[in-house]
């Protein structure tokens, strides 16, 4: 009776665990195109600190992921049980907050251009004394804890929209194993991308000619890099932020759903991402001025 028992809750155990593993591999395969968002705009994030600090600049953000993951896993699964029409308005604020962040970047490098050279950057890195580059590094962090944040919060969704059905255990298993595995590969291969210039110097440092050629092209390609990274970093802003907002508003969607449709292959996920960045720029440029009109009322 005992043995017949054991091996009736082993095999539950089995279907529980392959339950788990193909709603994983499903939200794994959902949540790739934000996932591409996230590590784009986390690397242009904590990049622009000095050298020997952005490991541990990287290592800050991660824990605050971390922390963001902590406190959105149980707060969906209760939103989703007790209020699941608020999920959508509040990752509507989200993509508003984040299409805002955008045109705030867009505009603060429009009117700052010289300032923001890379001559210029260093310059001003390097005269901080050691109490505001720390001020500094906890500014960068917080801001990019405060993008993960909502990111974080439409990779749960996505999650928690595709295992809404299962019982409650494989929600938890499958919403804390994707918050641990995206954010170890995202900050992982961020650490690796902000270090590729010190790779670069280390290996033009060896006496291979190989060695040396390779670490010259790493040391030309980093600062382009991390350059490309910020602008799309900024467009995923834009991208996710105003996708965001369009699944939010029914006849927005379907609009660019039925825009899209007349185009097949990539011209039609050109002309959807295209009209989201539109709307995400357009978002956040109404909420820019909506900040910066209340700002000016209260001064």
């Amino acid at each position: 009776m005992a043995g017949s028992s054991l091996l009736t809750l082993l095999d539950d155990i089995t279907t529980l665990m392959d339950d788990i593993s193909v709603m994983g591999k499903v939200a794994a395969k959902k949540t790739v195109g934000v996932l591409g968002d996230d590590l784009s705009l986390n690397a242009q994030q904590v990049s622009g600190v000095k050298a020997n600090r952005e490991l541990p600049v990287v290592w800050g953000v991660a824990k605050g992921s971390f922390l963001n993951k902590l406190i959105l896993v149980p707060l969906a699964l209760a939103i989703s049980a007790w209020i699941p029409w608020a999920i959508t308005p509040l990752l509507m604020l989200g993509g508003a907050y984040l299409s805002y962040e955008g045109v705030e970047k867009v505009v603060h490098s429009l009117h700052g251009k010289k300032e923001n050279s890379d001559e210029a950057r260093e310059q001003r890195l390097r005269n901080l004394s050691q109490q505001e580059a720390a001020a500094f590094e906890k500014k960068k962090v917080k801001g990019a804890v405060r993008t993960d944040f909502i990111l974080s919060a439409e990779i749960v969704a996505i999650t928690l929209g595709i295992v809404s059905e299962a019982p409650l255990l494989n929600q938890i298993v499958i919403l804390a194993g994707i918050a641990i595995l995206v954010t170890i590969g995202v900050y992982g291969i961020v650490a690796c991308i902000v270090k590729i210039d010190d790779l670069g110097l280390w290996l033009k440092q060896k006496s291979s000619s190989l060695a040396q050629g390779i670490g010259g092209v790493l040391l030309t390609l980093a600062p382009k890099m991390m350059k490309v990274l910020t602008v799309v970093g900024t467009l995923a802003m834009f991208l996710v932020g105003g996708g965001i907002i369009a699944h939010g508003v029914p006849f927005i969607h379907h609009y660019i759903e039925h825009l899209a449709a007349g185009y097949g292959g990539i011209v039609s996920s050109l002309v959807s991402n295209g009209a989201n960045l539109v709307l995400g720029f357009i978002v956040g440029s109404i909420v820019l001025c909506v900040v910066n009109l209340a700002g000016k009322l209260r001064s």
